[in-house]
């Protein structure tokens, strides 16, 4: 269905051009039960009692009729939190719509255009929502940085990732994209939404570093395209017992030196988290959605510790919590604890999730017809189903062009002479996987065998990186990035004695869900051809 809150245009507020101009208001509204789903109020149609509605800061509840106000300033956008029993309206590219732009006097002039001037605040900025029977227990679609570049980068995307999905997302309750939709360059979001409009599926967007208008002076401007096209980049939802929490976590220009980008929050986006947290049950799972992970890798740091701890602060009081971040182009999970500042019994799980466009669409050309692109960690691109129950949760990174079962990518030498096999390492890099789960090996149907984490480059990359640099004539495609030592590679050393002929080795990963994921190759032993062994 298409709805669109009607937030009014005025002459002057087009001349004038100056936000200052505008003063502070107090918004009013209704959240109402679109029983009929025009989009419109109907006088049969009740409001909703006791459901949030913010500002971006400030969140207030609905009275019992449904009635609520707000401040507004000259650049606010209302929007409702969707509470548990009831779905949002979508247009028809499934955008949800659930908010009101108020900017009297639009966007600045960018180089990427941002929001038209809305006018005067309408008398009453109404929500419509409509029943539904929701239950504790779905699974979200979940994608990382499509981060397309060009038209052809649009097609990669659709033929890797939106052709194998369509028509089989009906378990799926809605989709989000981690940020990064576009490749900085705004004007490809109708191509983006194109794409991800054939999954019909509600699709929720988080802004990424490459979603921005660059050509600003104030973080609160670097959003004015991505606003135009999706409204508001700080919002909530609840789905079940699942509280969601989307969030621009990049400040630019960088606070520290003015170039480029940092991770962080503003204090207006922890006060909109400290606010609309009052009004969200302890036993809810908290699940913020972010670009930038929270953690910082290396020396840097790549997220402000300040407000890391401010929002850790936010969430000590919630035992269930989870990040979903993308960014990286890698696949890692995080584990916020007692080191990084976090006062709570449990840790708070980051995800890391890995990117459908991979490694930046680079590689050679698969049988689509689209870039390999695995990620530097040696991930294949993909996207994760997120299934919940109640307020727990577990995932299954799903790897493009392949069955669902393929979830461990083996290294292991395919010959091996009589008597060197200690020699040998067998490699096995669980894509999914963190140093909390155990990995084992066995040959031949033997005893199974423990593998040891390694945080080093898993050696498809490295082979792949040597593929590309010793090519006696350049290969079709971008050149892939160099690998990175990655978080979910196991290793061991292939022991025992083991007879000339063929010989099987399988990998069983058992993760910390309790699940057990397996896979199998096989490799020759040959007898030793040096002279002196044949004597």
């Amino acid at each position: 269905m298409k709805f669109t809150v009607m937030c009014g245009v005025a002459l002057a507020a087009v001349l004038a051009g100056n936000v200052s101009a505008w003063a502070q208001q107090t918004a009013t509204g209704l959240v109402y039960e679109d029983r009929n789903g025009n989009g419109k109020k109907e006088k049969t149609e009740p409001g909703v009692v006791n459901v949030a509605v913010s500002n971006g800061h400030d969140v207030t509840l609905t009275d019992q009729n449904g009635r609520y106000q707000l401040p507004v300033d000259g650049d606010d956008i209302l929007f409702v939190i969707k509470p548990t029993g009831y779905k949002l309206p979508t247009n028809d590219q499934n955008l949800p719509q659930f908010y009101c732009r108020h900017k009297p006097a639009g966007s600045p002039s960018l180089k990427y255009a941002g929001v038209a001037p809305t006018g005067q605040l309408p008398k009453s900025v109404d929500f419509a929502l409509r029943k539904a029977e929701e239950s504790d227990n779905y699974q979200v679609l979940v994608f990382g940085d499509p981060q397309v570049y060009t038209n052809q980068q649009v097609e990669f995307f659709e033929r890797g990732i939106i052709d194998e999905l369509q028509g089989k997302t009906k378990p799926f309750q809605f989709g989000i994209s981690l940020g990064d939709q576009v490749g900085d360059n705004p004007t490809l979001y109708p191509a983006y939404n194109g794409a991800i409009r054939r999954l019909a599926l509600p699709w929720f967007q988080v802004i990424g570093n490459h979603d921005m208008n660059y050509d600003v002076k104030a973080d609160t401007l670097s959003d004015e395209s991505f606003e135009a096209m999706y409204g508001p980049n700080n919002y909530a939802f609840n789905q079940g017992k699942v509280h969601f929490i989307v969030l621009d976590d990049i400040l630019y220009p960088d606070p520290r030196d003015g170039a480029g980008y940092q991770g962080g929050l503003r204090s207006d986006q922890l006060t909109f988290v400290e606010n609309d947290l009052k009004y969200v049950p302890k036993d809810y799972l908290i699940v913020l959605c972010h670009h930038i992970p929270l953690f910082s890798e290396g020396d840097s740091e790549s997220f402000r510790s300040a407000d890391r701890q401010r929002l850790f602060a936010t969430l000590k009081s919630f035992p269930n919590t989870l990040s979903l971040s993308a960014h990286t182009h890698v696949q890692q999970h995080y584990f916020h604890g007692a080191r990084d500042g976090f006062d709570r019994p449990t840790p708070h799980h980051e995800y890391n999730v890995g990117t459908t466009s991979g490694d930046w669409y680079s590689g050679e050309m698969n049988q689509q017809g689209v870039p390999v692109s695995t990620m530097r960690d040696g991930t294949p691109k993909g996207y994760c189903f997120l299934t919940f129950e109640g307020n727990r949760y577990s995932f299954d990174y799903r790897i493009a062009g392949q069955p669902e079962s393929h979830k461990i990518g083996l290294y292991v030498p395919k010959v091996v002479t009589e008597g060197q096999n200690g020699r040998y390492d067998v490699y096995a890099n669980f894509f999914q996987g963190s140093e909390r789960d155990s990995l084992q090996y066995r040959i031949d149907g033997g005893n199974w065998r423990s593998m040891q984490h390694a945080e080093e480059p898993d050696p498809v990359m490295s082979g792949v990186r040597y593929h590309w640099d010793t090519a006696e004539k350049p290969l079709v495609g971008t050149r892939p990035s160099n690998p990175v030592p990655s978080t979910h590679l196991w290793k061991a050393r292939l022991g025992g004695k083991l007879a000339v002929g063929e010989h099987t080795i399988e990998v069983q990963a058992l993760d910390v869900y309790g699940r057990t994921f397996t896979a199998n190759t096989s490799f020759r032993v040959v007898a030793d051809p040096s002279p002196t062994a044949a004597k």
